[in-house]
């Protein structure tokens, strides 16, 4: 028996075949690690940039939120200033306007009738430098030349009333219904001009007055006819005369204002904005002075229609 085997038996598998065999699988392995080590970090790197968009896409539509939160709170601050504009008459309003005449407290409601004129600007000046808001009760054929005008006066706090369309007494006066016709046209182009299409000043004077006169009984019937469509009328108080005479100085405007006003606590002047009227504004700081030094507020009619 041979116990030995041929020398050529393990021809091959010499320590040398075996290193490289292990060495195969060494390369094998670490090609397989490398190649893992290359797909993890891939997956960090994809991962990493993917989160980083995510994080700048969430702090893009946290801002555009913010922006949009931040729109949507002056929007409905606009709105809210708009709507404040805008008279609503109720139940106290109408009981207000009833009284007006009457205060515990010394107040004076500044009043101009017949505009906008050429005059207007300067007025609202004067009222802007004292900051002051008067009440406006405009003619809607002049709001229509001059609407920029009744824009400003209304941006600017003042109170835009109503003293008809066209001023003239035998249109105006033909029927109480035209009175509201002349009501209905005025606030047309008042909402037109300030660009407010529900605007409603639910104020009217009557041009003249609303008693006496030829036109006494139909304006009678014409309050009723107003009053049943939510339209409630004032007339005054005190004046300055501005319209009584072709030209009147400020010396008859003040002897007028003293004389109208005295013992009165609650007092509404009627002024007039037409365009012969410059004396009206030459004399309105004065007035404004006069009754400052007799310790009157001034008010519009927003305190009093609400």
């Amino acid at each position: 028996m041979n116990l030995f085997h041929k020398k050529d038996q393990y021809q091959g598998y010499n320590i040398y075949s075996m290193k490289k065999y292990v060495d195969k699988k060494r390369i094998i392995f670490t090609t397989i690690i490398v190649i893992l080590i290359i797909i993890t970090l891939g997956f960090i790197i994809y991962y990493s940039v993917d989160t980083t968009i995510r994080l700048k896409n969430a702090k893009r539509f946290e801002q555009k939120l913010i922006e949009y939160e931040s729109k949507q709170e002056e929007l409905q601050k606009q709105e809210r200033e708009r709507q404040a504009k805008i008279p609503k008459l109720t139940d106290e309003g109408k009981q207000n306007i009833k009284g007006i005449y009457k205060s515990e407290t010394k107040r004076v409601f500044l009043t101009f009738d017949d505009g906008p004129s050429v005059n207007t600007a300067d007025v609202l000046d004067i009222l802007k430098s004292n900051d002051i808001k008067a009440t406006f009760f405009v003619l809607g054929t002049q709001v229509e030349k001059m609407p920029e005008m009744v824009k400003r006066a209304y941006q600017e706090g003042h109170y835009i009333a109503n003293h008809g369309y066209s001023h003239q007494y035998s249109q105006i006066y033909s029927s109480p219904e035209t009175v509201l016709q002349e009501f209905n046209q005025c606030n047309s182009a008042v909402a037109k001009a300030i660009d407010v299409p529900e605007y409603n000043s639910h104020l009217f004077r009557f041009p003249g007055g609303s008693v006496g006169g030829k036109y006494a009984n139909l304006k009678a019937e014409a309050v009723t006819l107003l009053e049943q469509n939510n339209i409630m009328h004032v007339d005054w108080n005190a004046l300055t005369g501005d319209a009584e005479k072709s030209s009147p100085d400020e010396e008859y405007l003040m002897n007028n204002l003293q004389k109208t006003t005295q013992n009165k606590n609650s007092i509404v002047i009627l002024m007039h904005d037409a365009q012969a009227k410059r004396v009206t504004v030459e004399f309105l700081p004065k007035l404004i002075e006069f009754f400052q030094q007799q310790g009157y507020q001034f008010e519009n009619f927003y305190s009093i229609i609400k």
